[in-house]
């Protein structure tokens, strides 16, 4: 009894590890125009006319509804690179997906960031 109570106590983290929040809230950016043509994490040319994000855990490909809080408009973004760990923004956006949640001139606004399909 008490191996088997052992093996749980070391499984629990790995198990809480392996959970994926499917909705958080926190600080956006957006993309300054000097990132326009560099390459992201994931490989891929960064273009401010698309509509795409960088987040700290989500896989790339992972498909993300983001609302911003303050005007309650909404944007379908693609994860296609990544936050530095000790950023404290949950997510950066493409001026493109900023434009479309308002917030270009505030240059940061709270949002909502639901998942829709991880990949």
């Amino acid at each position: 009894m008490k191996k088997l109570f052992c093996f749980f106590l070391f499984l629990i983290p790995f198990l809480l590890s392996a959970q994926t929040t499917t909705e958080q809230t926190g600080t956006a950016s957006y993309y300054a125009k000097k990132f326009e043509g560099r390459r992201t994490s994931s490989g891929e040319k960064f273009s401010n006319k698309k509509l795409t994000a960088a987040h700290k855990t989500l896989p790339y490909g992972t498909k993300l509804k983001v609302t911003n809080l303050s005007n309650n408009k909404s944007v379908i973004v693609i994860v296609n690179d990544r936050l530095p760990k000790k950023s404290t923004r949950c997510i950066d956006l493409s001026q493109k997906a900023a434009r479309e949640l308002d917030f270009i001139r505030a240059g940061k606004t709270k949002v909502k960031i639901e998942v829709i399909k991880e990949e």
